[in-house]
C-alpha cells in the first residue's frame, strides 16, 4: 500500500533537503547540486541562500567559485537566472533547451515576425568569439550589423551564454556581462537529452521531493511527458499526499518525522522553496503569499522561517530589520533576533 505523507511531513522533507534543518559542511558546489541550484535574479540572493544553508560560508567563497568556473551563473529553469555547479550546467541547459524555445516561439509569434532569431544568435556568437561583452556593447554591435533591435535574453534561448564575473556578484550586482557557455565551461561529451532530463528530474526530487509530477513541470519547464519518461528511467518510488494525489521521489531520500525541530532561518528574495511548485509543503502559508509575491514588488522581499513556515519579512538597512506577521513568543523572538544579528554580520 502506498504511504500517505502529511503536509507537515512534506514540509520537513523539503527543509531537510534544502539544508534548512541542519546546515551543510559539504563543499559549495555540492550544496548547489543538492538544492537544485539557487535562483539569483537579485545577485545577493545566491550569497544569502548559501549562507543560510551552509555551516561555514565566507561571502567571498561564491565569488571565487564563479571566477574559478566551478559555479556557473546563467538563465536556466523558468527563464530565470540561476547559479548551478559547473557539472550541472550543461545537463540543465540541454534538458530545457527545446521546451524553452518552443514555448517562447509560441507566445511571442507576433513579436518575432519579420526577423530570424537564429541569424541574430549567429551574430552574437561571432561577437562573443573574442571574449565576453556587456549587453550595451553587444546591442551596439548588432545595430552596426544592421540587425533589428532584439532583447539579448531572447537570443539567449538560441545561443548558450553565461554571466561572467564580476557581473552578477555581491560586489557588482548587475549581471550584464555575457560570454559563450562553450568557452567558459567545457560541454559534456555525448550528452543526450534523455540523460540531461534524467539529471534535471533527479536534482528536483533530491532537492524538493517528494513531489507531484506537475510540480516538476512547473519548476523545470519541460513537458509532463518528458517528466514521466525520466521518472520511469530513474525508478522513482511513489507516495500519496493528504489529498491522495500521487507523489514521486528518488529512492532512499530522507523523510524526517513531522515533529523534527526546525530552527529559525532567514531566506533571500525569490528563494525557490517559496515558489508555487512547493505549495504542497506550506512553507509559505497561502494567507501570506500576497505579502511576499506581488506585482507591486517585482524584487519580492526577504523572509524568515519559524517552525518551518514563513513568519515574517526582513530587509537590510545598515542592519537586518525584521517584521513578523503575528506576535512571536519571547523565546522565538530571541532566536529571530540572534539570526538577524548573524545576517547583519554577513552583510558587513
Amino acid at each position: 500500500m502506498t504511504e500517505t505523507l502529511s503536509e507537515r511531513r512534506l514540509n520537513r522533507a523539503l527543509l531537510a533537503r534544502q539544508l534548512l534543518l541542519e546546515p551543510s559542511h559539504e563543499p559549495l558546489t555540492t550544496v548547489l547540486e543538492r538544492v537544485g541550484g539557487i535562483q539569483t535574479q537579485y545577485a545577493p540572493s545566491g550569497y544569502i541562500g548559501l549562507w543560510t544553508r551552509m555551516a561555514d560560508f565566507p561571502r567571498e567563497d561564491l565569488t571565487r567559485a564563479l571566477e574559478a568556473r566551478e559555479a556557473i551563473e546563467a538563465t536556466l529553469m523558468r527563464m530565470t537566472i540561476h547559479i548551478v555547479s559547473a557539472r550541472d550546467y550543461w545537463p540543465m541547459a540541454v534538458a530545457i533547451r527545446d521546451s524553452r524555445r518552443e514555448w517562447f516561439a509560441r507566445v511571442n509569434r507576433a513579436a518575432m515576425a519579420g526577423f530570424d532569431i537564429s541569424e541574430a544568435a549567429d551574430a552574437v556568437r561571432s561577437e562573443l568569439a573574442h571574449g565576453p561583452l556587456k549587453v550595451a556593447e553587444l546591442s551596439k554591435r548588432l545595430k552596426a550589423r544592421g540587425m533589428p533591435e532584439i532583447p539579448i535574453g531572447w537570443i539567449g534561448l538560441w545561443l548558450d551564454m553565461v554571466r561572467i564575473p564580476p557581473s552578477g556578484t555581491w560586489a557588482r550586482r548587475r549581471a550584464d556581462l555575457y560570454g559563450l557557455a562553450e568557452e567558459w565551461v567545457a560541454p559534456v561529451a555525448n550528452l543526450t537529452v534523455d540523460d540531461a532530463q534524467d539529471l534535471l528530474v533527479r536534482r528536483y526530487l533530491e532537492a524538493f521531493g517528494p513531489a507531484r509530477p506537475a510540480d516538476i513541470v512547473n519548476w523545470a519547464g519541460i513537458p509532463s511527458t518528458d517528466v514521466h519518461a525520466a521518472s520511469e528511467r530513474l525508478g522513482v518510488v511513489l507516495f500519496r499526499d493528504a489529498e491522495r494525489k500521487k507523489l514521486v521521489d528518488m529512492p532512499g531520500m530522507p523523510l524526517p518525522d513531522e515533529d523534527a525541530p526546525a530552527p529559525v532561518r532567514f531566506l533571500p528574495t525569490f528563494d525557490s522553496t517559496l515558489l508555487v511548485h512547493a505549495r504542497r509543503t506550506q512553507i509559505l502559508p497561502e494567507r501570506f503569499r500576497p505579502l511576499i509575491f506581488s506585482t507591486k514588488m517585482p524584487q519580492s522581499v526577504g523572509t524568515f522561517l519559524v517552525d518551518g513556515q514563513v513568519a515574517g519579512t526582513w530587509r537590510y538597512k545598515e542592519r537586518v530589520q525584521f517584521d513578523s506577521f503575528d506576535t512571536l513568543p519571547k523565546a522565538v523572538l530571541r532566536q529571530v533576533q540572534r539570526e538577524a544579528e548573524r545576517l547583519t554580520e554577513f552583510h558587513s
